[in-house]
């Protein structure tokens, strides 16, 4: 019988490789996210960098606080190509349909 941690390791091998794999194709089409206001400018500044799967992945995670917290990492750290006013709507967005809160 396997171990949970074993369990929790393919799991997440699996997870890993589909991402990858999604993300050497380009192929965002499978990745649906919640309709919104923002959410267009979500899918056209997020996915020049990742694929959009991390977004509801980390959405168990992450509260208003640590999404602009991430918004402003990929910004300064990553150059992510997103502008100051475009911020509050970017957050707004992942808060209202991907917070933890």
């Amino acid at each position: 019988m396997k171990s949970p941690p074993l369990i929790w390791l393919g799991f997440s091998a699996t997870l890993a490789a589909s991402v990858l794999v999604a993300r050497a194709s380009g192929d965002e089409s499978r990745v649906h996210l919640a309709v919104g206001a923002g959410s267009e400018l979500v899918q056209s500044r997020c996915a020049i960098c990742h694929s959009l799967d991390y977004i509801p992945m980390n959405s168990p995670f992450l509260t208003r606080t640590a999404w602009e917290a991430e918004v402003r990492k990929m910004i300064k750290v990553m150059g992510a190509p997103v502008a100051e006013p475009e911020v509050a709507p970017i957050v707004d967005y992942l808060s209202a349909h991907y917070g933890a809160e």
